[in-house]
């Protein structure tokens, strides 16, 4: 894979009208770039009226396989009549192959954005998850992977160490706090869990309000505990958490079981979530979007205040973990 096709700088506006040209789509507005950076989007107006969202893979982030089954999953919840933004089938197949590029079509499905304080809309929200997990229980993704130390923490750490944006003054400081929270994460993540198909990256961005939650953006679909799917949406301090927790977790449990022991993997997968994204803007860096969209990220400044996260993160694990309501 070149380094050109790596950074999208071949992805010209007229290959993507001939790429969308392949499947008999014709664009009659430009096409508008959402703000997706992992991989490229753009929304448009075709020829017949309708609107849709084209989304272009990145090279060598997902087999096709793996895309499939992301795209399987999706197909399946909407047979359940659930929320979310399905792929486009073409002549059988919902992913395209156009000189050397992947992609797949959707219809443009606008929204507002989901309230995170609105404790009806997280009611709803709460529903259906359960009904996704549900059927997300019902098999394991075979070619995607399992949330795992190894992904979100160890090879984070050796891309890190391997980068060159960490000041040298700061280094020392840097990656023994980080191996610190590091030992506590590991010690931390137990496996008493049972892994299941998850959304991967359910949090308020990924969902829109259109008389109802739209799920979007499957793109880390992946198996592990239901509770990844659940934690980013609670916010505020400890008592507006455990009320937002209370909240989604008797809407979730109409539609699906869940483990209360997995509230003590909230804290962790936060940590782990913390140290991944961190390495994610580095391995990405070369693409041109990165540098333009998070310039802060090169910054010394960025790097110290990494460190009191560490601090405050590590400090957090040590506090009782979320439990549920009495009722409970």
């Amino acid at each position: 894979m070149t380094q050109q096709s790596f950074s999208f700088s071949d992805l010209t506006p007229d290959l993507l009208l001939d790429a969308l040209d392949s499947v008999g789509v014709y664009a009659e507005s430009g096409l508008l770039a959402l703000n997706s950076y992992e991989n490229r989007v753009y929304q448009f107006k075709a020829d017949d009226g309708a609107r849709y969202v084209a989304k272009f893979y990145r090279p060598q982030r997902w087999t096709n396989e793996q895309i499939q089954e992301e795209h399987d999953f999706t197909l399946e919840l909407t047979d359940q009549e659930i929320p979310v933004a399905a792929p486009i089938v073409f002549s059988g197949e919902t992913l395209t192959h156009f000189k050397g590029h992947r992609f797949t079509l959707f219809p443009s499905m606008g929204g507002r954005q989901y309230e995170v304080d609105n404790i009806d809309q997280l009611e709803w929200v709460g529903r259906y998850l359960g009904r996704i997990h549900n059927i997300g229980k019902s098999k394991s993704f075979v070619h995607r992977s399992t949330m795992s130390l190894d992904e979100y923490l160890y090879q984070p750490r050796k891309i890190l160490e391997n980068a060159d944006f960490i000041p040298d003054y700061l280094k020392k400081t840097f990656f023994s706090d980080l191996d610190l929270l590091i030992k506590e994460l590991d010690q931390r993540w137990h496996s008493d869990w049972q892994s299941i198909r998850l959304h991967g990256d359910c949090h308020p961005g990924n969902i829109l309000w259109r008389d109802g939650p739209l799920f979007v953006d499957l793109d880390d679909a992946r198996n592990g505990p239901a509770v990844q799917d659940l934690w980013m949406l609670l916010n505020g301090d400890r008592n507006d958490r455990l009320a937002q927790l209370d909240t989604l977790l008797e809407a979730y449990t109409e539609f699906s079981d869940f483990n209360p022991k997995e509230l003590q993997l909230i804290e962790p997968l936060r940590g782990l979530r913390m140290v991944h994204y961190m390495a994610w803007l580095a391995k990405r860096w070369q693409d041109p979007a990165f540098p333009r969209a998070f310039p802060w990220f090169a910054d010394a400044k960025y790097w110290e205040g990494q460190v009191l996260s560490f601090k405050e993160q590590l400090a957090t694990l040590n506090e009782p973990p979320l439990q549920l309501m009495p009722q409970w």
